[in-house]
């Protein structure tokens, strides 16, 4: 490739040819922020521009190099984070009108580890109020578009991420996922991502007025998008590291033992309570066949039950959401969250402070029957979402509506409820209306905890057969 396509090279690419002195991160920045200034008009992805701080970071990334200094694995790369973890001097309204000018004091420990990794920051990209929505869209900064459609989501609440690295605006990008936040974005966008284990990456927003709620402590985690699983993997090592803020930090080797082969993986095609699209079941197929002619053992399966799971983070999540949240987001979020919010919280009714003690305690039950299937198949694929990536307004129309957003979004929140990582990968397209190139396709890897390698070796495999050319240009 050409100097003046840089901002197509894969991060892993990038921090090669910049430690090798083959190009520099000065004219790596340049043609990302130029990629921006093309396309972010189009997509509302990147919400916040660093643009004049990234040249000199830079710079410095160049200068490091010539000086013969140690380089970190993201030395020279630009990437970007989302606007709901802190980033020194900058501001972290997640998505809130009342919070536009809260400035950050410090960096948040995926921004810190990532700075110290040398990645050049190029901007913030968006999220829905309070990142708390399956769709990308908020009355402080608008609504980001899907690149593979304008009548479709980029997902949520990563959305800006997705549409950001999809397009090209940066081979990496930061986002967390507290019920599918970074692999239902990566989903509709076409990229790759991971959810990765609780405690994986370090976690805590020194502009935080309180402690987070208990499950979103224990549900949510940080993690990287990037159109190739490589910059995935890359990305991950590099936020990874210990930081004395998060208590929940676990200084976990990224390789495990190696399991007994050839591995057997199971395929969730359809299960009691999740909607599963035709076309969906269908790319879990492909990529079975793609890992058996890689020596896998792929076998369809019936996993413990997703019903149970999935009612059981509804429960804890919308118990959380009426006891910390809902005055502050009733109060704050705009009106099209709260709606939005409020559907899916009253999908169940209240429980109280016994049946909520009672719920944790359930999910040591859950967490165990699930290791215990993974005992049989270490690695397991299924859906992201059982739908196809739904136009706008789908979580803002109806109960009913929400119900079925809810059945098919039900293996995503399951792996929030067990805490195992699993990551995003293309499968092909699915042609649509309103969608020229088609609508991206793609599956989960789930593995069991602390075994992101596992899941990361096998989406390189099905991304081998199936993964998507991008970056792409907006399709319209």
């Amino acid at each position: 490739m050409t100097k003046t396509e840089l901002w197509q090279w894969d991060a892993v690419d990038l921090a090669k040819a910049i430690r090798l002195r083959k190009i520099s991160s000065r004219e790596a920045t340049e043609s990302c922020l130029a990629r921006l200034d093309a396309v972010n008009p189009k997509l509302n992805a990147v919400t916040f521009q660093i643009r004049e701080q990234a040249l000199h970071d830079a710079n410095a990334a160049d200068a490091a190099v010539k000086a013969g200094e140690a380089l970190g694995p993201l030395h020279g790369v630009p990437v970007s984070t989302k606007e709901n973890i802190d980033q020194k001097d900058l501001p972290t309204p997640n998505g809130v009108v009342a919070y536009k000018d809260v400035i950050a004091p410090a960096d948040a420990p995926v921004a810190a580890n990532w700075r110290r990794a040398g990645a050049v920051f190029i901007g913030r990209t968006n999220c829905p109020a309070y990142s708390l929505r399956w769709e990308t869209d908020n009355a402080l900064r608008g609504r980001t578009y899907n690149p593979w459609s304008k009548r479709r989501t980029p997902g949520g609440s990563s959305g800006g991420a997705g549409a950001a690295v999809a397009a090209g605006i940066g081979p990496i990008s930061h986002g967390n996922d507290y019920g599918g936040s970074i692999r239902y974005p990566a989903y509709c966008c076409g990229v790759a991502g991971i959810r990765p284990t609780m405690g994986r990456v370090p976690a805590f927003n020194p502009t935080a007025l309180a402690e987070r709620p208990p499950t979103i402590a224990m549900f949510a985690v940080q993690g990287p998008l990037a159109r190739r699983v490589r910059d995935v993997r890359l990305g991950l090592h590099a936020m990874s590291g210990r930081d004395p803020r998060d208590p929940w930090w676990v200084p976990a080797h990224h390789h495990g033992r190696s399991p007994q082969r050839p591995i057997k993986v199971g395929l969730i095609t359809g299960a009691p309570g999740l909607y599963t699209h035709a076309a969906v079941a269908d790319s879990v197929r492909k990529a079975g066949a793609a890992l058996g002619n890689a020596g896998y053992v792929v076998e369809e399966v019936t996993p413990p039950s997703i019903v149970d799971a999935r009612e059981l983070w509804l429960a804890l999540v919308a118990a959380d959401i009426r006891g910390m949240l809902w005055e502050t987001i009733e109060a704050n979020a705009d009106p099209l969250a709260v709606k939005a919010v409020k559907l899916w919280r009253d999908a169940l009714p209240a429980i109280g402070i016994g049946e909520y003690i009672k719920g944790f305690a359930q999910i040591s039950k859950h967490r165990r029957e699930w290791s215990l299937f993974l005992e049989q198949y270490p690695v397991l694929v299924g859906p992201n979402s059982g739908d196809l990536p739904f136009e706008f307004g789908f979580d803002t129309t109806d109960m009913e509506r929400t119900r079925h957003v809810l059945e098919a979004q039900a293996l995503m929140v399951v792996v929030n409820l067990l805490g195992f990582p699993a990551a995003a990968v293309p499968v092909g397209t699915t042609q649509v209306e309103g969608a020229p190139k088609g609508l991206p396709l793609g599956v989960q890897v789930i593995t069991g905890r602390y075994r992101e390698d596992l899941a990361l070796d096998a989406a390189e495999v099905i991304e081998a057969q199936h993964g998507l050319d991008t970056p792409i240009d907006p399709v319209w």
